[in-house]
């Protein structure tokens, strides 16, 4: 169970949260939904949640002001596009739909639709990249994959279930190339193994030898890529 909360100090809510696992007291920073999180143990007084927040006020603060600004898909914004940055331009009069081209992205039809039109095309690019680096690495192991979801997950960047579907967040296409690549290599090799035991890793390093400069990419630059949209 959880709610909002507003605490003087700060000018966004905090959403409060009481957990019957939680041990102690928490105070975590949502760089997807660029807010807080405070948890409390179920039997844990607010007043108590309160006092913890206000002795945290100036950490919450600077994590908070640290946080890139946000970048909406709007004419003029630039936004990146596997290692190019693409500029979004307007294009009213036009009977494409949605496409990239020479470092831009275009975008027919009325302004009002301009900010989901570019989703949408972000997402369906997305499926695209993905479903071929995923279904060639596939047969690489001789593994089939069952289906493919793109999503907009918060806490993870792709997942694999014992029936072989996979999900991957279409964020992922802002990121550099080698980094979606890990990605969707990491997805795949759980379809041998379900698992993160040496031999699931030799086989990530079958599909995608680099492992190291991806992974410390994400750690790194990951929380960026909420930022768009």
């Amino acid at each position: 169970m959880s709610r909002l909360i507003t605490h003087p100090g700060l000018a966004a809510p905090v959403t409060l949260r009481r957990s019957p696992r939680a041990r102690r007291i928490s105070l975590k920073i949502d760089s997807a939904q660029r807010c807080a999180t405070l948890t409390l143990p179920s039997r844990m007084s607010q007043s108590a949640g309160m006092a913890f927040l206000s002795d945290h006020l100036d950490w919450l603060q600077q994590r908070l002001a640290a946080l890139p600004a946000a970048i909406p898909f709007r004419p003029g914004e630039a936004i990146p596009l596997l290692d190019r940055l693409h500029l979004l331009q307007a294009a009213p009069q036009a009977k494409r739909g949605v496409w990239a081209e020479e470092g831009a992205i275009h975008v027919s039809g009325p302004p009002d639709f301009f900010a989901r039109r570019v989703a949408d095309f972000l997402k369906r690019e997305a499926k695209r990249q993905i479903e071929h680096r995923a279904f060639s690495m596939a047969e690489r192991i001789d593994r089939p994959v069952a289906a493919i979801r793109i999503g907009d997950p918060k806490s993870r960047w792709g997942s694999c279930n014992s029936k072989g579907k996979l999900a991957f967040s279409w964020r992922l296409l802002l990121a550099p190339e080698a980094v979606l690549t890990y990605v969707v290599a990491h997805e795949v090799a759980h379809l041998r193994e379900m698992n993160h035991s040496p031999r699931f890793w030799g086989w990530v390093e079958r599909l995608h030898q680099d492992i190291e400069t991806p992974r410390r990419w994400l750690k790194t630059n990951g929380a960026s890529l909420y930022r768009y949209g």
